[in-house]
């Protein structure tokens, strides 16, 4: 049997999203009886990009990782823990019907730690070696940080590493880093000439970043929210509003990203009071999606008008 070509499609600007391509890509090798040919793709929401185009899913093989489910005959394996990673339950349970590679686990704080279980428990590959990187990953993809301020602070290699995929985190970046972390511990990989010189423009950056956040944000009840749609942020302003306004129980905040406006919305964990809201839930309908602590909704650059419609009445419902 000759070499199979096997695309993986994952979550892009997102370190989950990548180190669940390296996870995915070590388990499929261990498990293979044959020689395997990567090719990654990063995948991000946006208003014409809800769901991944079947064309795209060309190989011999194809994954889809941490991204919304694309139902087609091509799929040969998913995983995915977004609660919205399914139109509907009726869909999800087709899905998992279908195939026994799909695995879907919307209770698990991220695809990385789900490929890894997965990986061990289903067919017995170790990922003993991979500890740290999966540890990373699912720190930051589930914020679990002592407080905010230690989820902004970039004083780590490995937070440079996940600011650096945020910020950079195209197919190219994929397919240069997915090699490096199969080999290298996480930290050396952060510390390389393949990330540092991009994560210097960012350190850079960062301060104005939080000074723009800063300049924008206002109260409106229980949310901490902003608006900065004239241009792209260098650096990423996750979580600083929580730092600015940690007593705020929600975040609403409308940028602009490289090709749509993004309507960012979470809920605070660090301000010791219970969420009342399913935001995953609010932002499906408005067209968005995501987890029930943190989601997002995509609106075309065309139409900031709507965007800010969309995101005034996501405040007006979270503070409901």
């Amino acid at each position: 049997m000759g070499e199979r070509k096997v695309v993986v499609a994952a979550h892009g600007h997102c370190l989950d999203g990548l180190v669940s391509a390296a996870m995915f890509t070590h388990l499929r090798r261990e498990i293979a009886q044959t020689s395997l040919r990567f090719r990654y793709l990063s995948c991000g929401y946006g208003p014409n990009l809800q769901t991944i185009p079947a064309k795209w899913l060309n190989g011999d093989e194809n994954a889809i990782v941490d991204f919304r489910y694309t139902p087609t005959e091509k799929l040969t394996w998913y995983f995915d823990h977004h609660v919205t990673a399914f139109a509907s339950d009726a869909e999800r349970d087709r899905a998992l019907e279908i195939s026994d590679r799909y695995f879907y686990d919307a209770a698990c704080s991220s695809c990385t730690k789900l490929i890894a279980r997965v990986g061990k428990d289903r067919f017995g590959v170790r990922f003993d070696r991979f500890e740290d990187l999966v540890r990373w990953a699912d720190k930051i993809d589930g914020a679990q940080f002592a407080s905010a301020a230690e989820a902004i602070d970039r004083t780590s290699p490995v937070m440079q590493l996940a600011a650096v995929v945020e910020q950079h985190g195209n197919a190219e970046l994929y397919e240069l880093l997915v090699p490096f972390l199969l080999e290298l511990p996480v930290e050396e990989v952060a510390l390389s000439d393949k990330v540092q010189p991009l994560w210097r423009p960012i350190a850079q950056a960062t301060e104005d970043t939080h000074a723009r956040i800063e300049r924008g944000l206002e109260r409106r009840g229980e949310v901490a929210y902003f608006e900065l749609p004239a241009e792209p942020l260098k650096a990423s302003g996750k979580f600083v509003a929580y730092a600015l306004a940690p007593d705020s129980l929600y975040s609403v905040a409308l940028l602009r990203m490289k090709q749509h406006f993004k309507i960012s919305v979470g809920y605070n964990p660090w301000c010791n009071r219970p969420r009342r809201h399913d935001i995953a839930a609010i932002c499906q309908r408005h067209g968005g999606g995501g987890h029930p602590v943190v989601g997002a909704v995509s609106v075309p650059l065309t139409a900031l008008e709507e965007a800010q419609k969309v995101a005034r009445a996501v405040v007006e419902e979270l503070n409901a």
